[in-house]
């Protein structure tokens, strides 16, 4: 399983760089090839101050060898070997009215003392961060999640929807990151769901990453915006760090795994603000955003 979803990553890594390098027109990624002294490595593409996309990356990883203490104790384990792999994505556009995307699929393996597959699981997801809310695009980008997880399962959205909402919460701001989309972790082989159905359903969604956000950023790329509305996305661009550094798991099981520093903080944009106690004016659209921030709605 873990060859065969790695060979997918590497794969649907190449059809994403192509389609975002088509969406921008100028820049191209660069391409790293990292090696983690522990045990693998990973290819990273990173590309900046493009056309369309001021900063992205999509990047690949696969690490493996001892299970770190801190993940040890998580798991309840005196002592495991581990093996871990996954892309991570974060596309940052130059135009406020263009959103910030991320998303990732992953795949999880602990081994017994001889080498057994003791424990595996899936996890992933792919989500929105608006700066300014245009519900067509909120809608589109929630139906085709909808419908790649109804292949699979007629709870899957509303469950893993859900699990976004709750997971991408900026708790100490008490408001969303984004508008969600979807999460899911700890796909394990269960009697209903085989591990293969897992890796089906998981590479259904990362087949249809780019068709969740090609046809928004066709449509907004070239809308004209203002000083004050990129300054708006700069602030708002802020509390996507606050996300990151404090609450994301993948940032911290990156940190605390001896990872790649450059690639794991690639998810940062290249120009924030934080404005001290800013408010939007009431009745604005940047106000609009936040209202839909602090209480996520069924967008499908």
């Amino acid at each position: 399983m873990k060859e065969k979803f790695l060979e997918y990553i590497h794969n649907l890594q190449d059809q994403i760089c192509e389609k975002i390098e088509s969406l921008d027109g100028v820049a191209t990624f660069q391409q790293d090839l990292w090696d983690r002294p522990e045990g693998g490595g990973g290819r990273t593409r990173v590309i900046e101050n493009g056309n369309v996309f001021e900063k992205g990356g999509v990047n690949i990883s696969y690490v493996h060898g001892e299970l770190p203490e801190v993940l040890r104790k998580n798991f309840g384990v005196a002592q495991a070997k581990f093996f871990a792999c996954g892309l991570s994505l974060v596309i940052h556009p130059k135009n406020p009215m263009v959103p910030t995307v991320h998303a990732n699929w992953r795949y999880f393996e602990m081994y017994d003392e001889n080498g057994n597959v003791k424990d595996c699981w899936f996890g992933g997801g792919q989500d929105l961060t608006p700066y300014y809310v245009f519900e067509e695009d909120a809608k589109h980008f929630h139906e085709v999640c909808k419908t790649a997880c109804d292949k699979h399962h007629k709870d899957f959205y509303p469950k893993y929807k859900k699990a976004c909402d709750d997971y991408f919460w900026n708790t100490h701001r008490n408001e969303a990151r984004g508008i969600g989309g979807l999460f899911f972790d700890y796909l394990k082989e269960t009697e209903e769901f085989s591990l293969q159905d897992r890796f089906d359903f998981v590479t259904e969604i990362g087949n249809s990453f780019l068709e969740c956000y090609a046809p928004i950023v066709e449509k907004r790329k070239n809308f004209e915006y203002t000083k004050e509305q990129r300054d708006w996305q700069e602030i708002r661009r802020g509390r996507y760090v606050e996300f990151n550094l404090v609450h994301d798991r993948g940032t911290l099981f990156g940190l605390k795994t001896n990872g790649r520093i450059e690639s794991i903080l690639m998810s940062l944009p290249p120009k924030v603000q934080w404005r001290y106690d800013y408010h939007p004016e009431t009745g604005s659209k940047e106000a609009e955003l936040e209202e839909i921030l602090k209480n996520p709605k069924s967008w499908v």
